[in-house]
């Protein structure tokens, strides 16, 4: 995703793959869904124990995790590209402006066949990352753990009290009938009935989820800050020379992540079995549910440096380098290939297939889009999409072809 021709860092690139690699996971297990799933759909793809223990460990080692992880990327590649900008003798902040504009159209474009889609979320938060380049790294940390603690949180919910941004109680109901409609679309649905619904109410309902009290938007802000001061330490390019902090960010995101579970437990012990966020208390349980979230993608970004260090490690991880380096490319590419095979205009295999098939069809389409990337580039420079916001950023036809 660099904009201009310097050296890339193998292990970002490598890390970034590894990143897609569990966002596919998570996505396919749950069958593209992109929002509250119906009971019946749950009940069908948890049809034995082994369906259970896969969506178990999901969801604690990669769910809400490795999409943490890409962002953490994001704001990396922010800093490398703004850098890159000042050593040129130029102020790329506009530029990257722009650059998000493009992300912005690709995004939309995107959350069309898929309402889950992120990226629109980070060329709108990107723009409040622009000025932060040149702050200093006392007051990135301390927002970014400001954030991490549950401010913009406990902000929205001291004005909504717990209801919509746009009004109205926000009420978690898999019955609920728009969320019964929703199902009904995306599983006997036509491709525009699909755009349709994804077009507007889909960009409604992830406003709420990634700003209203869920509160998921400030912490992929946090993340950003956190890999934007990654990126001024100059981590991954020396990260052969830091085996003490890579240590010390494992034990504290381990401890951190034993209480924060305890909490976690603690919390929602007292709330009872239907828990409703209308409560100072279940603000904190969410809190201490997402730095749970967090812990684990340090623990995550810290195992695989260190694992990246040992010369067998690296040659095993290298693979995933050119997967990363077309990271735009492959995460667009596997939500059209996803919702091709689980939605009615595609296969129709939504709810059909258990988590055991889903779990095993995403380590098919990761095997094929890795080996996939590793020939692309070997004949062409950048991935189609990749090469289509380069050239649209800098109003200038790169070529394509090596």
């Amino acid at each position: 995703m660099s904009t201009l021709k310097t050296p890339r860092i193998t292990i970002i690139d490598s890390l970034r793959g590894l990143a897609l690699a569990g966002i596919l996971i998570c996505h396919m297990v749950e069958n593209y869904f992109g929002s509250i799933q119906p009971t019946e759909f749950t009940t069908a793809v948890n049809s034995s124990a082994i369906d259970s223990i896969i969506d178990g460990a999901v969801s604690f080692f990669l769910r809400g995790k490795f999409i943490a992880l890409f962002s953490f990327l994001f704001g990396l590649s922010f800093f490398i590209q703004m850098d890159n900008g000042a050593k040129k003798g130029g102020n790329y902040g506009i530029r990257f402006l722009w650059r998000l504009v493009i992300l912005l159209g690709i995004g939309y474009v995107h959350s069309l066949f898929y309402r889950g889609d992120i990226l629109t979320i980070y060329a709108f938060l990107g723009i409040f990352l622009i000025p932060f380049y040149k702050i200093q790294n006392k007051w990135i940390l301390g927002l970014a753990a400001l954030l991490f603690l549950g401010l913009g949180r406990y902000v929205i919910f001291a004005i909504t009290g717990g209801d919509r941004i746009f009004g109205g109680p926000f009420i978690i109901d898999p019955g609920a009938a728009w969320v019964l409609e929703y199902y009904e679309v995306i599983k006997n649905g036509s491709l525009l009935d699909v755009f349709e619904a994804n077009s507007i109410s889909g960009h409604i309902n992830k406003i709420e989820y990634q700003f209203g009290f869920f509160g998921r938007g400030y912490y992929t802000f946090a993340f950003f800050l956190i890999g934007l001061y990654t990126g001024r330490s100059e981590f991954f390019k020396n990260f052969n020379e830091r085996k003490k902090l890579t240590k010390k960010v494992l034990i504290w995101a381990s401890v951190i992540l034993l209480i924060s579970f305890g909490l976690v437990a603690f919390i929602f012990s007292m709330l009872g079995e239907n828990v409703q966020f209308n409560t100072w208390l279940s603000m904190l349980g969410l809190t201490a549910f997402e730095i749970s979230n967090m812990a684990m993608t340090f623990i995550w970004i810290a195992l695989f440096v260190m694992l990246y260090r040992k010369i067998k490690g690296e040659k095993i991880l290298e693979n995933l380098a050119p997967y990363g380096r077309m990271a735009l490319t492959n995460y667009v590419l596997q939500s059209i290939i996803g919702t091709f095979l689980l939605y009615g205009w595609g296969l129709g295999y939504l709810g059909k297939l258990t988590n055991l098939y889903t779990f095993l069809i995403a380590l098919v389409l990761i095997g094929i889009q890795v080996w996939g990337s590793k020939i692309w580039l070997r004949y062409f420079y950048y991935g189609p999409l990749e090469w289509l916001w380069r050239c649209l950023t800098f109003f200038k036809v790169f070529p394509m072809k090596k």
